[in-house]
């Protein structure tokens, strides 16, 4: 953040030349030109969502589950795991259950 503020003032208070600011501290024009555009860094930025290539076909019948459940007694509703177990059973579901259900003893 320091480099951030002491870059953006070498060159929009002090007026160096932003080539001269470039190889002074190392960095490329587009990260240079970045910096000018934002006061703060801005952050990671996701261009476009991550391909859901196992679940990405069920997302329709986990929705309609969670939707059919807003109707049934707060006891009844599936858990994780029975959805889980539902997909794999009844759809053919190709994935692992990655977070595990806590035991119960």
């Amino acid at each position: 953040m320091k480099k951030w503020a002491e870059i953006r003032r070498l060159i929009l208070v002090e007026g160096q030349s932003k080539r001269s600011v470039c190889r002074r501290f190392g960095i490329h024009w587009d990260t240079l030109v970045k910096i000018l555009e934002h006061v703060e860094p801005p952050g990671y930025r996701q261009t476009k969502p991550r391909p859901k290539r196992k679940i990405g076909p069920y997302i329709g019948i986990i929705e309609e589950i969670l939707r059919e459940d807003r109707n049934v007694h707060r006891k009844q509703r599936h858990t994780k795991r029975r959805i889980f177990d539902r997909l794999r059973d009844e759809y053919g579901y190709p994935g692992g259950a990655t977070a595990p259900s806590p035991s119960r003893s």
